[in-house]
């Protein structure tokens, strides 16, 4: 649309809206033609932003996978931080739940144990654990021993799944059904065709502070 253009917003989840948004209207190119200053890029900036502000830790985090929160009412999340959806045609138009708990303090062995028990309460497919420290192989081997979710199209998914956030900065994501459009998480922007123009710098439309009216009237 060859606007220039700052936005500026004060909570995590609001800018995981508009690169959301960003991402269905012009597609996950778009994300090399923008840039998000302020965001955790680092296990350590994850850290201080844990410790400085653990909410919008939370959300940051469930916004590296894309994730809605359950309730923005501080302390009512029975267990649940986060949600994704997935809307399975060949399931009879069924929609499935990812539930998402992070912790961005001391990881307990109890969070993994109570994991599946807030999955069958939901009727949620998966739950995933999101945290800053690195689970001890008890802990994985608690998780690994909550079987699988099982989808006649889209074969075996660990029904408790361990990430840290340091394999999310990584590269490494959720393993659960990814049936492209039928995902809704969020409510998709309407499409729309990226015109590729010669990159300007975003102050370049603006006249410098020496230029009088006058000039500027004349160029």
């Amino acid at each position: 649309m060859h606007r220039k253009w700052i936005g500026i917003d004060i909570t995590q989840l609001a800018i995981t809206l508009i690169k959301s948004r960003l991402a269905t209207a012009f597609g996950s190119t778009v994300s090399s033609r923008f840039v998000v200053l302020g965001e955790p890029e680092s296990l350590e900036d994850a850290r201080s932003l844990a410790r400085e502000d653990p909410y919008q830790f939370q959300l940051w985090a469930l916004g590296l996978v894309n994730a809605r929160p359950a309730d923005l009412k501080k302390g009512m999340d029975k267990g649940i931080d986060g949600r994704l959806y997935f809307h399975d045609e060949r399931e009879g138009g069924k929609t499935n739940q990812v539930i998402l708990s992070v912790k961005g303090g001391h990881l307990k062995p109890e969070y993994i144990r109570e994991l599946p028990g807030i999955v069958d309460r939901e009727k949620a497919a998966i739950g995933v654990l999101i945290s800053l420290e690195t689970p001890t192989k008890h802990m994985r081997g608690e998780a690994a021993s909550a079987g699988f979710y099982e989808n006649v199209w889209w074969g075996r998914f660990p029904k408790v799944q361990l990430i840290t956030v340091e394999e999310l900065l990584n590269g490494k994501t959720i393993d659960y059904p990814h049936v492209g459009k039928s995902e809704r998480t969020f409510r998709p922007a309407p499409r729309q065709v990226l015109k590729v123009a010669e990159p300007l710098g975003l102050f370049e439309a603006f006249p410098s502070p020496d230029q009088s009216p006058k000039k500027r009237r004349k160029k």
